[in-house]
């Protein structure tokens, strides 16, 4: 078990700091070095995805985009077909396993090149920049310290309707319209697009009780990292959009018996302290039971708010299972 304590400030819930920062050396092609033998650092890309071929398809067009490309990409999905027009793709390992998020990211892990020192993960309908992969590493290479990078979404389709791949191609186009010049810490990584040193990350894993979407399970991955010495940042000009595709996510009730039980569960792993748990829960049970008056046509509220009730009524009985959410 974790020792919260040590776990890092964002398991607190702890306001991040914004430091403005030069990186124009530090994302230059010539530190983008691993530390044995001056090679330049190698990275592994991966997609843990289902049921959303098309949107895949078309996001990885940027990564073909990218000024430094990765040297490995893994497509770890529960059918074949997941994987869509990647599937034919020379540099792509595809692997099937379970449904999950959790337990599909750590099948890809299993399966990485002996070589790799940057693990990205990208969820299937993120877009990045094509200079995303540039900058993380830039910033590896120039803070030894750093585990975990976390980018700087332009647009998150989830909070809404969702965007459509023209619509977050033309937003990774624009000029940002505010300053990126920054670098946060400490920020936990988000899942839709995160990058960590293999190093410090070591033979750790996702917890595959955290089922289906997996939710928390990028905070509970960077506070174990955390708690190792790393640490978890959040770059500006590492810039992306995150469509919010709805298609292939948990149901209403899933979703909403993990935003009560995972954060509870997580507390007592010692990777989410206490005051953040209490934020969490009420404020996404608060928004559910407001909404639910007049839910939004894109989000299932009442199926939220049952998936909330459920959850409080097993945390009463004791019951701190995360994994039951797979069964409702």
């Amino acid at each position: 078990m974790l020792n919260s304590a040590n776990a890092g400030a964002f398991i607190a819930g702890t306001s991040a700091t914004k430091s403005p920062v030069n990186l124009t050396n530090s994302i230059g092609r010539d530190l983008h070095q691993s530390a044995d033998e001056g090679r330049r650092m190698e990275v592994c890309l991966i997609y843990a995805t289902y049921g959303r071929p098309e949107t895949l398809s078309q996001t990885y067009e940027m990564v073909r985009q990218q000024t430094i490309r990765p040297a490995s990409v893994i497509v770890s999905c529960v059918r074949e077909s997941d994987a869509g027009a990647l599937v034919d793709q020379a540099e792509v390992q595809v692997v099937i396993g379970p449904k999950g998020s959790c337990r599909q990211r750590n099948l890809a892990l299993a399966a990485i090149p002996a070589n790799t020192d940057v693990i990205v993960f990208f969820d299937d309908d993120f877009v990045p920049h094509p200079l995303w992969i540039e900058t993380v590493l830039g910033v590896f290479a120039a803070r030894p310290e750093v585990g975990a990078v976390t980018g700087n979404l332009l647009a998150d389709g989830i909070k809404g309707p969702g965007l459509s791949v023209e619509e977050a191609f033309t937003r990774i186009e624009a000029p940002p319209e505010s300053h990126t010049n920054w670098v946060a810490e400490p920020f936990s990584p988000y899942g839709c697009n995160m990058a960590f040193r293999r190093t410090m990350i070591g033979q750790a894993t996702f917890d595959e009780r955290l089922v289906l979407y997996g939710w928390l399970e990028d905070r509970d991955f960077g506070a174990a990292l955390t708690s190792r010495g790393g640490r978890c940042v959040k770059v500006g000009t590492a810039l992306g959009v995150h469509m919010g595709v709805k298609g292939g996510r948990s149901s209403g009730v899933q979703l909403g018996y993990s935003q009560v039980v995972n954060p509870v569960y997580l507390n007592r792993k010692g990777t989410m302290r206490t005051a953040l748990v209490v934020r969490h829960i009420f404020g996404n049970v608060a928004s559910n039971l407001v909404r639910t008056l007049r839910p939004e046509p894109f989000i299932d509220r009442a199926g939220r708010l049952r998936g909330n009730i459920l959850g409080f009524l097993d945390l009463a009985r004791g019951r701190v299972t995360p994994e039951k959410a797979a069964t409702l």
